[in-house]
């Protein structure tokens, strides 16, 4: 029996109809949300009987837990009387909060209510394996020229128009045939790939954070770095966690806007900008990319508050990029970027101060290279993601001695 990806990859041949869905779009068809394909099959089964508890979140069948945290402070709760029953859940991991009835999911779809518990539905599951250089995270700050083993999961608690990998990050777990891997195995096989550092990527992992977190520590013992591509959506405390068993972490601000991204993300901009203060207290290294999307988010305004922001909260040393947008998923309608407005995102950081401040997604372009904030001169000369030439001595400018902030060896 071929699985449905193969049928539809297939029937693309004859159908002209068939072939304007992805493998993502198909799998919506083929699965309803009571988690049952068109045949009746119940296709959440084996993932139900294996999913591990989560961490990070309450549940109403606890009697120990206080049910005034599932409330909005807020809300006016006179004259409500409180129904134990059935046990509702309240994730706890990320700035969405969904309060779970029991079969619901987050909007994640990657964490589910069973029984009154919350499970992950991709511990151990991963659905996209990759060796890639760490630049095309992008870290330029961490570790240049190194292999990344790279990993990710089903399920994003955002819903980005603009997404890039939005097969995998706005899929369902069911919806990839794959076996289960323990984080021991993912460790292992990056010693083998002979990857130094294990990146947690692709769609967004705070969704499989305990899997996620399982890994590094064990990288940890290996000596082997772990870093982190995120969106920044995640609650403090779990937050806290990364950052004792991480060694980086790259987060996407999105725009600095409130409304661009409650319109094209599906979320707030302030539990991103908190989590960007989090880590740069906690002295792990840190790196921001803004994806400047025409017409959206790459007003003079909103090119000016990004850099000022950085400035005023974390300081001139973190490394930003402006990386350019290419059309996909539900912004086919928008061109690419325009070279000259990464030109002025770039020069406006400089002017507000930033130290290392790049243009991604352009290969070629001088705004690929680092340059030291002193003399001015290129300490790291780039190719697409390749490190063509390094200048740095113990993480010194070569030419004036100047320290380059980063992680080097």
């Amino acid at each position: 029996m071929i699985s449905r990806r193969e049928f539809l990859s297939s029937a693309t041949g004859f159908c002209p109809f068939v072939r304007t869905f992805s493998a993502a779009t198909a799998a919506a068809l083929f699965a309803n949300h009571n988690g049952k394909n068109l045949f009746g099959l119940d296709v959440t089964a084996d993932l139900l009987r294996t999913a591990p508890k989560a961490r990070y979140w309450l549940s109403t069948a606890n009697a120990i837990n206080n049910c005034l945290k599932c409330h909005d402070p807020k809300e006016n709760r006179r004259g409500k009387a409180h129904e134990g029953q059935p046990a509702i859940v309240k994730c706890l991991l990320c700035a969405q909060g969904c309060s779970l009835k029991a079969g619901e999911r987050g909007k994640c779809r990657a964490r589910m209510n069973v029984n009154g518990e919350m499970r992950s539905l991709v511990y151990g599951r991963p659905v996209a394996i990759h060796l890639d250089p760490i630049e095309k995270k992008p870290f330029y700050h961490f570790l240049p020229g190194s292999t990344a083993f790279s990993l990710a999961t089903a399920g994003c608690p955002l819903h980005c128009k603009f997404c890039q990998n939005w097969e995998i990050s706005q899929s369902r777990p069911e919806d990839h045939q794959v076996a289960f891997t323990p984080p021991n195995s993912i460790v292992e096989t990056s010693i083998d790939r002979k990857a130094p550092v294990l990146a947690f990527t692709y769609n967004e992992p705070t969704v499989f954070t305990e899997y996620m977190t399982d890994i590094a520590r064990l990288a940890r013992k290996k000596k082997l770095r772990c870093a982190l591509v995120s969106c920044g959506f995640m609650n403090s405390e779990p937050l806290s966690e990364m950052c004792e068993v991480l060694d980086a972490i790259k987060i996407d601000l999105k725009g600095y806007s409130e409304d661009f991204y409650r319109k094209v993300c599906s979320a707030e901009l302030q539990p991103v900008l908190k989590s960007i203060k989090q880590i740069a207290r906690s002295g792990i290294h840190l790196e921001i990319v803004n994806l400047v999307v025409p017409t959206l988010n790459d007003s003079e305004d909103m090119l000016r508050a990004l850099p000022e922001w950085v400035m005023g909260e974390i300081g001139p040393d973190v490394p930003v990029h402006f990386t350019r947008f290419h059309p996909d998923y539900q912004l086919l309608n928008l061109p690419p970027t325009p070279i000259a407005t990464l030109e002025r995102a770039r020069d406006l950081a400089l002017k507000q101060g930033i130290h290392y401040a790049y243009i991604g997604n352009v290969p070629g372009h001088a705004g690929n290279h680092t340059y030291c904030p002193s003399c001015g001169k290129i300490v790291i000369k780039r190719s697409s993601f390749f490190v063509e030439e390094m200048n740095l001595n113990n993480g010194h400018c070569r030419f004036c001695g100047k320290v380059i902030a980063g992680i080097w060896n």
